[in-house]
């Protein structure tokens, strides 16, 4: 498994022309790269990088433009963007308590290490994915629940095993 270190809070970030700014307050629950054709349309690339936090923790600066849709699953979507070069910084399921930030957006993205990968049926054919880690044909069955311990495990290396319960 591999092992990657969260940087000191507040995690900052912004659009590409830098008229949003944020700072997260709290680590993030769990990192992953997903799949989905609907991820490989929005970034124009072969998967999404979503790094997941609660919503209360994220402080955003104003003017972010929302775009609304319905998932396969029939669940409202909630995109948020820079209106001038149109950078999605979060996205999530409305009402949800948790939020998907863009990965890509942050200042410093040299740490990020993905839990696993979701959405794997629709990936691209020349994404390689190694045998040792964590993937999902569709959506986790399990509400993340692995994905989240896996990130606890790779983010929490530095600490012996016992030191990681006190």
């Amino acid at each position: 498994m591999h092992h990657t270190t969260v940087p000191p809070l507040p995690l900052t970030g912004g659009c590409q022309c830098g008229r949003i700014r944020y700072r997260m307050r709290a680590q993030p629950l769990v990192f992953y790269l997903c799949h989905c054709t609907e991820c490989q349309r929005q970034t124009s690339s072969a998967f999404g990088e979503s790094l997941r936090f609660k919503r209360e923790d994220l402080e955003i600066g104003p003017g972010l433009r929302c775009i609304r849709r319905r998932s396969e699953s029939g669940k409202e979507r909630e995109g948020w963007f820079c209106p001038d070069c149109g950078v999605r910084i979060w996205h999530g399921t409305r009402g949800s308590t948790e939020i998907n930030l863009k990965a890509g957006t942050l200042d410093d993205t040299s740490w990020l290490m993905p839990a696993g990968h979701i959405w794997t049926r629709s990936k691209q054919p020349f994404v390689a994915i190694s045998a040792d880690e964590m993937c999902y044909e569709t959506q986790p069955e399990d509400g993340y629940l692995r994905l989240n311990q896996r990130w606890v495990e790779m983010t929490s290396s530095a600490r012996p095993p016992s030191a990681a319960l006190e």
